[in-house]
């Protein structure tokens, strides 16, 4: 079953789910979770109190898109292009696992800077 959280990056809030897999329950179980901002192209990712391997691990995600990243222990999030895309494609920097997609217009997230302050709360 989804859960809804909240997610506010500096002065962005956005809202999203969480799915219902593995990882995404034991990120839902740690909340809220806080931390700091690092940019990379149009994704947001910070470094989570949560260790999980590889759960069905994708190279392309989509728009919206929330995910954890096993090799830095890091939650993702993507509203656009990375460097490392090709085209409009939106690829993370090595394969992520699918935990949540933003509700509605992910894009707002691109006004958030490296430094700025994360919250991820349940709601």
């Amino acid at each position: 079953m989804p859960r809804a959280i909240r997610i506010t990056a500096g002065d962005v809030e956005v809202r999203a789910e969480l799915n219902d897999t593995e990882t995404a329950r034991m990120i839902g179980d740690a909340l809220p979770i806080e931390g700091t901002a690092n940019t990379w192209g149009d994704e947001i990712y910070f470094e989570i109190p949560v260790p999980c391997g590889p759960e069905n691990p994708r190279a392309v995600v989509e728009m919206g898109d929330l995910a954890y990243w096993p090799p830095g222990t890091a939650f993702c999030i993507f509203f656009g292009p990375t460097p490392a895309s090709s085209g409009n494609e939106i690829r993370p920097a090595s394969a992520v696992n699918l935990v949540g997609k933003v509700q509605g217009d992910a894009t707002v997230l691109k006004s958030v800077r490296s430094g700025a302050p994360v919250k991820i709360e349940a709601l």
